[in-house]
Parts: C-alpha cells; sequence; structure tokens
C-alpha cells in the first residue's frame, strides 16, 4: 500500500476514522509509517499498515530483555554475574556504558537496565554475546513471536553504515532514504531480509502478552514492565501524554531514518493501551522532532480513542 493508502485496521467505524487521520499526519510530516494500538484488555484497536516487517533498531532490546529476564527468572543466569565490557571492543553508541572510555563491570541484570532505561548499546551486545543472538532469536519462535526476527548484535548496524558510507553519517543518511524508496538496500541491516525486524502487529502482540503474564515468567515479565517504565526518553510516545494520571512503559529505536517507539500506556482508571509505532523519515535530517510529536500525537489519540 502507498503512503497515501494505508491498510486500515479497526474494530470500529469512528476508530477507522481516527487510524486514517493518524496516516495522513504522518504522511504530512514525511513519514511512512506503521502503527497498531490496542486496548489490552478489552481487544479494541486501530492502525495501519501493520504487518510490515520493520528493522526494528534498538526496539529489539525489548525481546532481547525478555530473553534475559527470562533466563534469570528460570534460574539459568545469575543476576548478579559481572560482566566487564572493554572499551576497546565494546559497541559504539552515546549513551551508558557505549560511551564510557574506560573498562567498567556491571551485573547482568544492570546490564538489562542500562539497555532498556538509557538504550545502551554495550549493554545489550554484552547481553547478546552472553545469550547468543540465534538463542535469542530461537526462543521467541518458541514462544510463537513468529513475526520478530532478531539476526545480528546492535553494532552490526553502525559497521554495515560505516562500510557503505565511512564515517560520513549523512551519506549513510541519504543512502537509507533512497534505499527505502527503490528496494535495494545498500546497509545490509536496514533490509527486512537481513535485519532485526517486526511488524507492529507482531510488537503489540508481545506487548500484550507481556502485560497479562502470557509469556515467560511472572517474575520476568514483571521485571521487563518494570523496566520500560523507567526509559528515560520521552519525546515520542511520551510528548503529549505528559500527566500524573498516566504512565507510558516505552523503548526507542533510533537509526538513520528510523524513529520508533513500542510502549503501554496506562492510566489510572485502568486503561492500558499497547502501542507500535514505526516510522520512516522521507528527508535527509538526523533530528525530525515534527516526527516524534507527530508519533506523540497518534498515541495520544489512540489512548483516547480506546480507553473504555
Amino acid at each position: 500500500m502507498s503512503a497515501r493508502h494505508p491498510a486500515v485496521v479497526a474494530s470500529t467505524a469512528d476508530l477507522l476514522a481516527v487510524a486514517e487521520s493518524i496516516a495522513e499526519r504522518w504522511h504530512e510530516v514525511g513519514a511512512t509509517g506503521h502503527l497498531l494500538a490496542r486496548n489490552i484488555d478489552t481487544g479494541d484497536e486501530l492502525g495501519f499498515d501493520v504487518d510490515t516487517a520493520v528493522p526494528l533498531a534498538s526496539v529489539a532490546k525489548v525481546p532481547l530483555a525478555l530473553v534475559v529476564l527470562d533466563r534469570i527468572a528460570t534460574g539459568a543466569f545469575d543476576p548478579a554475574l559481572p560482566v566487564t565490557i572493554d572499551p576497546a571492543a565494546k559497541s559504539v553508541g552515546p549513551t551508558g556504558v557505549a560511551a564510557f572510555r574506560y573498562p567498567a563491570t556491571l551485573a547482568v541484570a544492570d546490564l538489562v537496565h542500562q539497555s532498556l532505561t538509557v538504550s545502551d548499546n554495550a549493554s545489550a551486545d554484552a547481553l547478546f554475546d552472553l545469550v547468543g543472538v540465534d538463542a535469542v532469536d530461537e526462543r521467541l519462535r518458541a514462544w510463537g513471536c513468529a513475526g520478530i526476527r532478531i539476526r545480528h548484535r546492535m553494532h552490526r548496524m553502525y559497521e554495515c553504515a560505516a562500510g557503505v558510507a565511512g564515517d560520513d553519517f549523512g551519506l549513510a543518511l541519504e543512502l537509507a532514504i533512497r534505499d527505502d524508496a527503490g528496494g535495494q538496500h545498500a546497509i545490509e541491516t536496514l533490509d527486512p531480509a537481513h535485519a532485526n525486524v517486526g511488524s507492529a502487529a507482531a510488537l503489540v502482540d508481545l506487548l500484550q502478552r507481556v502485560w497479562l503474564d502470557r509469556i515467560s515468567e511472572p517474575a520476568a515479565t514483571a521485571e521487563l514492565r518494570r523496566l520500560m517504565a523507567l526509559q528515560v526518553f520521552t519525546q515520542r510516545l511520551s510528548s503529549d501524554l505528559r500527566a500524573d494520571t498516566v504512565r507510558v512503559s516505552g523503548k526507542t529505536g533510533t537509526f538513520l531514518h528510523l524513529r520508533h517507539e513500542i510502549g503501554v500506556v496506562a492510566s489510572e482508571s485502568g486503561d492500558r493501551i499497547a502501542v507500535a509505532a514505526l516510522t520512516r523519515s522521507h528527508r535527509r535530517a538526523s533530528i525530525a522532532h515534527d516526527i516524534d510529536l507527530a508519533i506523540g500525537a497518534a498515541a495520544r489519540s489512540a489512548f483516547e480513542s480506546l480507553r473504555r
């Protein structure tokens, strides 16, 4: 489907109109998008282009964290096990241990915390090294998460971008946008056939199962919910939902032209709306506040429309 004519899903005619309005707004700000919002308890939902596999960027840290927390909950991993990250071999990134200049030792449970709260690539890749990328993917298969594939560490994204653009981030961004339109990807980790990918529908299904304790172990899902509520980034899902009576538990994903967030919006009255908002920008800009705000506006519209 084209950006102007997405495949819309909605439980009612009123929700259909909301989904169409959000899709049109995303098109206006220059983003191709995939959205699904679902009331976890009633099943009512709205969205568009929900089954498209999209490279996840740091959203992949959510299923990674769940697999690690599952192993902790079942006794396979000691949460206090120390892991030392060497700056000479660590993954790159602007936050957490990825930005450290000296060796750092963190417990496994703290690596999960860093991965989710500040989206630390080095901590996430230390967990990938501990568990194994293939083992994470296999565990998702066993849990029935068919629409999510985990194929590489976080650092692989930067290796692939540097392989075609060197240190020129602007060129890598330009190539990402060009290739998105053409369907042939010079940067391997932006190719859905090789990237960590998920659809909006699969990600909302995962969130729903986590929030209802219908996957993994209750101790693991409870800890994942706790950590997602501590995420420090508020420029997307939370941007239009900041209130004492609303909590957003989320995880962003950002790389080149990708701007994502998945999460659950919960109110004091008991409403729980799972949201997956996955976008790809059409323009060469490393900062796009209008797209971030459009994601926030979409989350608010969906929340207000789906709450009971």
